[in-house]
């Protein structure tokens, strides 16, 4: 079976918080920390480069930085700190985050996103792994050098095939977020390799975020998928996938059970192990776990670090 690379997404109020989370993630096995970013919540590069000295192995995943407030230049000063404290170690996720985000938090106007993608990608692959850049684009200049190329692989987030698509074209990888596992194969694997074929390089990972419980309490889990999930059908965005994933109900905003069902991994400990060492046959390369917090069965979360560490163990 092609092996499945298991990481999971580090949640804290606080810097010092989210470095314990990264330390007790490698103390359980797995094999990425992944943070997400936006507004002034702890920037994950500056979270990561001190987690550097505090851990040995375990990879740091950005899912995502948004593209819009911050020039890819800026972003490579974080990403070449990171690797020079844990080399090899850093997946920078990128990506133009939505609409709403972006509009009405900066009051950057949120036009052409996968054309800002496409050349924010084209700069960070230039000079993190070229050394240097002189990229004259119609969104975005960057001219620099760096003192020498780094180890950073370049990911982006994806939703639709088009994004899918140019993530196979020119990104390490492509991210997910709350999408189906029958919908990423049907839509982003074809896309991921539609586009690797056309730049004429293997199709690259395929990241899923997967929200997964060590639980038996289906209305647990329910409870928390809505409450914690619940809000992303309201995004357009979100609301396109999950239509175009067969669930016409988020047309209007809706989070129902059968999407909850579709999505949430759980039950005791062979179900929701069978499901996760199923997924490579959706085209998952790393399943990037998002672990629900169930009201009245706080050990759920342990139960379920600790599964997916075994996991992750087994290679």
């Amino acid at each position: 079976m092609e092996h499945l690379t298991i990481g999971m997404h580090i949640q804290a109020r606080d810097a010092g918080a989210l470095i314990d989370g990264v330390i007790a993630a490698e103390r359980a096995g797995l094999e990425t920390a992944w943070m997400v970013s936006g507004g002034p919540s702890p920037d994950p590069l500056a979270v990561y480069a001190a987690a550097a000295g505090e851990t040995e192995r375990i990879g740091f995943g950005t899912s995502i930085i948004p593209t819009f407030p911050r020039h890819p230049l800026a972003v490579v000063q974080g990403a070449v700190v990171v690797d020079q404290l844990a080399p090899g170690r850093l997946k920078l996720g990128v990506g133009p985050s939505h609409k709403p985000a972006v509009e009405n938090t900066y009051r950057f106007e949120f036009v052409r996103p996968l054309q800002h993608l496409r050349e924010y990608l084209t700069i960070l692959n230039a000079v993190l792994k070229g050394g240097a850049v002189e990229f004259h684009g119609e969104r975005l200049h960057a001219e620099a050098r760096l003192q020498a190329p780094v180890d950073v692989k370049v990911m982006a987030s994806a939703l639709r095939a088009n994004a899918f698509r140019l993530c196979g074209e020119i990104a390490d990888g492509a991210i997910s977020w709350v999408s189906p596992p029958p919908y990423l194969r049907r839509v982003a694997v074809p896309a991921l390799e539609e586009g690797a074929r056309a730049a004429g390089r293997p199709r690259p990972a395929l990241v899923s975020h997967v929200p997964v419980s060590v639980s038996e309490d289906a209305e647990a889990v329910w409870e928390a998928s809505r409450e914690q999930l619940g809000f992303y059908p309201r995004a357009p965005y979100y609301s396109a996938m999950w239509v175009d994933a067969g669930f016409p109900e988020a047309a209007d905003g809706t989070f129902s059970r059968a999407m909850s069902d579709a999505l949430v991994i759980r039950g005791n400990e062979e179900t929701v192990a069978e499901r996760i060492r199923a997924l490579p046959s959706f085209g998952v390369s790393e399943m990037l776990a998002g672990v629900l917090r169930l009201e009245g069965d706080p050990a759920a979360e342990a139960r379920t670090v600790e599964l997916l560490g075994a996991l992750a163990r087994e290679g």
